[in-house]
């Protein structure tokens, strides 16, 4: 395999670890504090959308349903994982997929947060950083520690292929 082929590799693997490592957190949320988490139909349905132009609505769950929008939105959950991936090596180099430094990761995960807070939550109808949700706050948090566990998910994940060669 080609060093350029390895990398790739990597960084799919990578992503795609993290986001599972998230889904696995929540989860533990909803077995045992009864959380629920963001129902990937929504975004399908917010992606769903854009082809026609409409990336923001007053309330995502009142706009009309999209075919297929939960797979759409599963689909753009992971392939967001695995962008925020190459991303991240982008920024860092890819010495970073065999060498990943804990602090410098988790914070990039923590700062992936910024997509959610400005993207994803206003275009949904939930405002700018859940601001219209009935308890912002408590959104605001759950949203930055899921984002943690990301970044824990993207160093965990990256620790773990750094064996492979690049």
């Amino acid at each position: 395999m080609s060093t350029e082929s390895a990398i790739i590799l990597k960084i799919i693997l990578t992503g795609l670890g993290a986001t599972l490592l998230m889904d696995l957190w929540a989860l533990l949320l909803k077995r045992f504090l009864n959380i629920q988490s963001l129902d990937w139909a929504m975004a399908g349905r917010w992606i769903g959308h854009m082809r026609s132009g409409h990336f923001r609505h007053d309330s995502i769950a009142k706009a009309s349903p999209i075919k297929w929008e939960l797979q759409i939105g599963w689909l753009a959950h992971y392939a967001t994982g695995v962008f925020f991936a190459a991303l991240l090596t982008t920024i860092a180099g890819p010495e970073w997929l065999t060498q990943p430094v804990a602090l410098t990761t988790i914070l990039f995960g923590i700062a992936t947060v910024v997509f959610p807070f400005f993207m994803m939550q206003p275009g949904m109808g939930a405002g700018l950083a859940a601001s219209k949700t009935p308890n912002p706050k408590q959104a605001r948090l759950r949203s930055l520690i899921t984002h943690t566990v990301f970044g824990v998910g993207l160093y965990g994940a990256a620790l773990g292929l750094s064996f492979l060669r690049a």
